[in-house]
């Protein structure tokens, strides 16, 4: 039982640190004009994952109507 919340309280307190540093990059970035770089490539890579995806759906309805 305590190490359940010593896990928890290491994890919180991580996440607490860990978003603190992302904010101050993200503020770096934004102040430099480099986020929407990152926008721009994360919005990418997530139009690929999604494409990719309604790729194989279509693959495998096809397969399952030849069946």
């Amino acid at each position: 039982m305590y190490k359940n919340a010593l896990f928890t309280l290491v994890l919180v307190l991580a996440t607490a640190a860990s978003s603190f540093a992302q904010t101050e990059m993200a503020d770096t970035m934004r102040s430099n004009g480099k986020i929407y770089v990152v926008v721009v490539v994360l919005a990418t890579i997530f139009a690929g994952i999604f494409a990719y995806l309604v790729y194989l759906d279509r693959k495998m309805t096809r397969i399952e109507k030849e069946k």
